[in-house]
């Protein structure tokens, strides 16, 4: 077994490695514990060896070194310094939600020792936004498809490595791949369409930068600055290149648009750039995102999480609840008495609902956050067909609209980027599509959604003869009553600050009494929003929060 502590505090780990009666001590940089460890003793040892093998990660800013021989069977297992005293009396603690973020939040409690908690979970499933699925030959992702940043301090980068989800080499997302395609039916040449490409890239950059050099001046909306640094690009391009660049360019922002999950108009230029990008580039799970959640299921305590249960109302003022804090009433009648609850649920739920699901409400700077924080919608579409019309490996299609196709939107087809050859597969295509065509897409018939994209497809490639799919799947996030959308992203009244302000507890931390709702969520998480990461991120700092509180007053809060 390998546990391992990380801390803020210190880069260095050592590992207690007990071998046949004999103490190893080894010391390692952070970045490199994830996988070295095992990977090498599983190399060096044999089968036999390897059962008695008994490893322990401690942070050097913690505890002290010391050496000698163990005999066999008087091996001690050294207390992770963030696990709570074995005699402590257990917090009860209400987990709404098993997506990414509520399962780490009930993982790392279980791991320091808090395993007095339930985890309520609307669906019949775990993962929130995280769910796969086949269709023909493919896995496919109706939510979170990509790992953005396959580096070691993602830690769900990580989640997948330890159980070897990934392949390697690691096929890492090329956005410049794909050929673009007017509405005329013709493909714009290559040459054109990698200045155009590198020039858009350029002026995304340009825009991330205005948060990064501050300053007061106020440059609007994204829309704009990107459509005005578009024309003033286009001046550097032959007259006669000019108008298939300007199809790339704002093609791109269609694209950009999908990435958002709302109308540039409602972006803000100024905030695009607090966005993080980890290095080591996006990858995908070849058998499933909902791989990614094996580690952390596995780890929970048997039946702590009950499905179907969705949440009517949170009673945590004083009084509300006669033998506890605060007071959680599913939709079926049940209540249930806890100390803590953590809130994941998603700020799409949070606007929709806020105003019914508290008593007393939550306080006026938490629902100025949740009103002013950007919630955006990006669905797709699977489209199955019996053989495939475009060439393997090279069937990625981009959109390239024009300017005036995309001010108009006359038709929900124009809130579709692109449509994608699905990784591994040679019969499914992906069609994205965002913002309120995606919406509108929702509540259409099966059979008018396919006849418009089978329509758009022999639009832009010019071939009238393309078949119909004979099988399709689509995700409907907008419309489901328990994410209201799907993720998050700053708008033109967001603030850094308001998402601190969502993640901060209520009572807050000037308030004497101990905080009772704790907010978890990839929305809680300035940087790392609107990814799966931000989301284990934020389930872990709610534990945390729970557990220093149970440290501080030896038990429950009192």
């Amino acid at each position: 077994m390998i546990c391992q502590k990380f801390s803020k505090f210190s880069s260095d780990i050592l590992f207690f490695i007990y071998l046949n009666g004999c103490e190893i001590v080894i010391k390692m940089k952070l970045s490199r514990v994830k996988l070295i460890i095992w990977q090498t003793f599983s190399r060096l040892l044999s089968e036999s060896n390897k059962k008695r093998l008994v490893c322990n990660a401690v942070n050097t800013s913690s505890y002290r070194l010391y050496s000698g021989s163990v005999a066999p069977g008087q091996e001690q297992c050294i207390l992770d310094s963030c696990s709570i005293s074995p005699t402590c009396q257990e917090p009860r603690v209400i987990i709404v939600g098993a997506g990414m973020a509520g399962l780490s939040a009930a993982h790392r409690l279980t791991q320091c020792g808090i395993r007095n908690f339930v985890v309520l979970e609307a669906k019949e499933r775990p993962g929130g936004r995280i769910h796969s699925c086949w269709l023909g030959d493919a896995v496919i992702e109706m939510g979170a498809e990509w790992i953005s940043g396959a580096c070691l301090p993602n830690s769900v980068y990580t989640l997948a490595s330890q159980d070897r989800l990934l392949q390697t080499p690691l096929q890492r997302l090329d956005s410049s791949r794909g050929l673009f395609c007017t509405s005329e039916g013709r493909a714009v040449d290559l040459p054109v369409t990698i200045t155009a490409y590198h020039t858009f890239r350029q002026i995304e950059q340009q825009a991330a930068n205005l948060f990064r050099l501050g300053g007061e001046r106020q440059h609007g909306t994204l829309l704009n600055f990107i459509g005005l640094r578009i024309q003033q690009e286009l001046h550097n391009f032959p007259e006669d290149q000019r108008y298939d660049a300007a199809r790339v360019m704002f093609g791109l922002t269609n694209i950009l648009r999908n990435k958002c999950g709302d109308d540039l108009s409602l972006v803000s230029a100024d905030q695009y750039g607090s966005y993080i990008e980890l290095p080591g580039g996006s990858v995908r799970v070849p058998l499933g995102y909902v791989g990614v959640l094996a580690p952390l299921l596995r780890g929970l305590p048997d039946n702590c999480i009950r499905y179907s249960k969705p949440v009517n109302v949170v009673r945590w003022g004083t009084g509300q609840a006669e033998n506890g804090r605060v007071l959680v009433k599913c939709c079926d009648g049940e209540e249930i008495v806890a100390d803590y609850v953590i809130l994941t649920l998603s700020l799409g739920c949070l606007k929709c609902q806020a105003d019914k699901l508290f008593a007393p409400p939550l306080p006026v700077c938490k629902l100025d956050a949740i009103c002013n924080l950007g919630y955006g919608l990006s669905n797709k579409v699977f489209l199955e067909y019996g053989e495939p019309f475009w060439v393997c490996h090279e069937g990625n299609l981009k959109l390239a609209w024009s300017a005036e196709e995309l001010q108009c939107r006359s038709d929900w087809t124009q809130g579709v980027c692109s449509i994608d050859e699905m990784p591994g597969s040679k019969h499914v295509l992906c069609a994205s599509i965002s913002g309120q065509e995606a919406a509108l897409m929702e509540s259409m018939a099966d059979n008018d959604v396919a006849e418009g994209l089978t329509m758009l497809l022999r639009r832009f490639t010019g071939n009238p003869c393309l078949p119909y799919p004979q099988m399709m799947l689509r995700s409907k996030w907008a419309s489901d009553p328990h994410f209201c959308g799907s993720h998050s992203y700053m708008s033109c009244c967001s603030t850094v600050s308001q998402q601190c302000e969502l993640g901060t507890p209520v009572p807050g931390p000037c308030d004497p009494q101990p905080p009772i709702l704790l907010f978890a969520g990839e929305a809680t998480v300035p940087g790392y929003f609107g990814t799966v990461h931000g989301a284990r991120l934020s389930g872990i700092r709610e534990a945390e929060r729970i557990i220093q509180l149970t440290k501080k007053f030896e038990g429950p809060p009192r």
